[in-house]
């Protein structure tokens, strides 16, 4: 007998992210292709993301035949545009819009849009196993986004409300254009982390930049660019990069507790993936709480389990 199951589609400007949870709410796929992105760039622009999209359907569809006698799937979800804000819109997401309404036209199902934001903080809440019992921060960090947020549940959805965040570069932009100065593949944070990790270098003085709940992140691209020139020593400014970022982090978080001192505080984002960020702010605070990496960069993990959670609402 084939499983009943619910399907989540997420087309972001890095990566076409398919998933499948449970009647059960448990993640049983979560596939991701990433976006190809040439050598020596920053990224893609919006008709290079929805091309890279277009051709990844070969993929997500051979991998949906391959699961089709496996599962019976009783609706279909998927992010419409990037946050729960007014003119919130994104090209690529219409990708995945287009997907999901082919595929729920063919087989008769229930559509469901949602934000790929509110998708990253749902996946996170799945992935951290935090216990939530009411209003809580989440920080969604990534190179789309540096944002910090207080998340209310409401019902079976979450009420979002935009506290504070970086005012100018997001975190994982200037990681990546870090990393791009110093020859690395974009995406850059896994490959930064590694050079970090083997650094053993002491750091220059870390200056960061924060006014209460925003952030100013363009300074990091600056400093960090400028000791690569004057060291040539990779390993030290990928430390430093992180180091600043985590003080960032760090010093929006301590601002935080003094307003919410009650509030649990998850962080999602493939910012947040990183270990070297996630080990010192675990050290320092406690009910702090961090995604699994896969459910940490971009996944349609959350809008599979929001479609799951809005399909049995609509039955009652």
């Amino acid at each position: 007998m084939k499983k009943r199951v619910f399907l989540g589609i997420d087309t972001s400007n890095y990566t076409t992210s398919l998933a499948i949870c449970s009647e059960d709410g448990e993640i049983l796929e979560n596939y991701k292709v990433l976006l190809p992105v040439k050598e020596g760039e920053n990224g893609l622009r919006q008709s290079d993301a929805v091309f890279a999209h277009v051709k990844n359907f070969q993929i997500i569809s051979s991998y949906l035949r391959e699961k089709h006698e496996e599962y019976e799937i009783l609706a279909v979800g998927y992010s419409k545009y990037p946050r729960d804000v007014e003119n919130s819109y994104m090209p690529c997401f219409l990708v995945g819009r287009a997907l999901a309404e082919v595929i729920s036209s063919l087989y008769g199902l229930e559509l469901f849009e949602f934000s790929h934001q509110k998708g990253h903080v749902v996946a996170a809440i799945y992935s951290s196993k935090a216990e939530i019992d009411g209003d809580f921060i989440a920080f969604h960090v990534s190179g789309g986004t540096t944002e910090i947020l207080l998340v209310k549940p409401n019902g079976v959805d979450y009420t979002i409300e935009l506290l504070g965040g970086s005012d100018d570069l997001h975190a994982g932009q200037a990681i990546d254009r870090i990393g791009v100065k110093m020859g690395l593949p974009f995406p850059a944070g896994k490959h930064i982390e590694v050079l970090a990790l083997e650094n053993n270098t002491k750091l220059p003085p870390v200056k960061i930049s924060v006014n209460g709940f925003k952030c100013n992140m363009s300074g990091l691209e600056n400093l960090a660019s400028k000791l690569y020139s004057e060291t040539s020593n990779k390993e030290l400014t990928a430390s430093y990069t992180l180091e600043f970022v985590y003080k960032t982090i760090s010093k929006l978080t301590e601002n935080l507790r003094k307003k919410y001192p009650k509030h649990k505080i998850i962080y999602a984002g493939g910012v947040m993936s990183n270990t070297i960020i996630k080990g010192k702010i675990s050290d320092k605070f406690d009910e702090v709480y961090f995604a699994k990496p896969e459910f940490s960069t971009d996944n349609a993990s959350g809008v599979a389990l929001l479609t799951l959670k809005h399909y049995f609402s609509k039955e009652k």
